[in-house]
């Protein structure tokens, strides 16, 4: 009897978990327009419907087509539209092309949501523990897949938001008083030594790039205590350094001069001050906020200007877990903010502590986004998920203002092209330890 009732505590637990995520989906969607649902501006955007059918797409491709008895597929056409990168699941729709499908409807792909979603809370609700245990791992594996595409909808319905002259408001921003001056920006100093890093698999979900666990020789360090703010960068901009050679890695300035960057993007000059294209429309720009949506070559360029760095990965993580405590904790998804916030110091905190080190924007990292020593891709679908990536990138830690708080944690690890900026990405400063202040 306990063995039954525990199951069944799992299974309800996993099926709340479940509707949760899917639910939350559908209300990151539900101010927008239904012709704002097919638009997409880049080829780095992909329209909100299509990212509403593609993580229904995962649950049942992935999850229901192995274990439902009986399994009949929705759509076959839908396996070709919804596909991202899975070669091992067969063809796909090019990346460039998911904005001129009109077809399904957005009525449609509700409706397939709605039909997948029952019969995986059907397909839990009669499972025996044993094959409960066996279908677990993966049905938290498209929750975590939806979580990231939840962040990607909204970094995605920005940009489409913003390509529109109209500049149409996604959400009133709620003003936080709270935060709304500068926090003088300190370099806190770390031990050095051998440190384990990545995920120890004890605790909870983590993706195979975050193992696995290891340990790495870091030398004695700095870490700014914020991410660089507005502020801060309008010194650099103002400093004419998007027009200095010397501070830029050779692709960086290759990409400066052809696309003509000049600020951050989203950042207008409107009547000789600066305005920044938000969810709620353009908004004046505050120094005090964290600077975001800039690339790593503008990271590292300021960092060049600052007589600073960026930190390491392995210097980001052996800092945040030295330092774990609510002061990490900037604004996530679940504010409904959609915008980072100024950071600020708690009246409990020391003046040495780290702030927002989760929360608010990625920061870019002075690493390239390669496996972690005895990683091994698997040969099965799911190997594609994020080992076929390691080439040609940099790593982002923190997560953002877009990230779902259960989603993020100190070991995750984002990735991004160095020229890359319409995720809310930002950086903080690191020094060597025997740099002067």
């Amino acid at each position: 009897m306990e063995r039954d009732e525990k199951s069944q505590i799992d299974g309800v637990g996993l099926i709340a978990r479940l509707l949760e995520v899917r639910t939350m989906s559908e209300e990151l969607c539900s101010p927008l327009e239904i012709e704002d649902y097919v638009v997409q501006p880049i080829p780095d955007v992909s329209p909100p419907k299509w990212h509403l059918g593609h993580t229904t797409w995962f649950f049942e491709r992935v999850i229901l087509q192995d274990f439902e008895t009986g399994f009949k597929v929705f759509d076959k056409k839908y396996y070709f539209v919804f596909n991202s990168y899975y070669k091992s699941f067969g063809p796909h729709l090019d990346r460039n092309l998911r904005g001129t499908i009109s077809r399904p409807t957005v009525a449609e792909v509700m409706k397939y949501r709605k039909a997948i979603t029952e019969r995986i809370v059907s397909l839990l609700e009669n499972m025996d523990e044993s094959a409960l245990i066996r279908i677990a791992p993966l049905i938290i594996l498209g929750m975590n897949h939806e979580q990231q595409h939840q962040e990607l909808l909204v970094s995605d319905i920005k940009i489409i938001l913003s390509a529109n002259p109209l500049r149409p408001v996604y959400l009133p921003r709620i003003a936080n008083e709270s935060r709304v001056t500068a926090l003088p920006s300190v370099a806190i100093e770390f031990e050095g030594g051998t440190r384990e890093i990545g995920a120890n698999g004890n605790n909870g979900f983590a993706y195979d790039n975050e193992f696995p666990r290891h340990r790495e020789l870091v030398a004695d360090f700095k870490l700014h205590n914020r991410p660089v703010n507005c502020g801060e960068y309008l010194e650099f901009m103002e400093d004419k350094s998007y027009s200095d050679h010397r501070l830029w890695l050779a692709d960086g300035w290759a990409v400066i001069q052809e696309e003509q960057w000049n600020a951050p993007l989203y950042w207008e000059k409107l009547d000789d001050s600066w305005q920044i294209m938000t969810m709620s429309g353009l908004q004046p720009v505050n120094v005090a906020e964290p600077v975001c949506h800039v690339s790593f070559f503008e990271a590292s360029a300021y960092a060049r200007w600052a007589g600073k760095r960026l930190p390491t990965e392995s210097e980001w993580e052996t800092a945040c877990l030295s330092q774990e405590s609510d002061n990490h904790y900037g604004t996530l998804l679940e504010d409904k903010e959609f915008h980072p916030n100024c950071a600020t110091k708690p009246k409990s905190a020391p003046a040495n502590s780290l702030q927002a080190m989760i929360g608010d924007v990625w920061e870019w990292t002075a690493s390239a986004y390669l496996p972690y020593p005895g990683y091994r891709q698997t040969r099965d679908a799911l190997g594609e998920y994020n080992g076929k990536f390691m080439n040609n990138q940099m790593v982002l830690r923190g997560g953002s203002c877009a990230t779902p708080r259960s989603h993020i944690r100190p070991t995750y690890r984002n990735f991004f092209q160095s020229y890359k900026r319409w995720q809310f990405s930002g950086f903080r400063l690191a020094e060597d330890a025997n740099s002067r202040r």
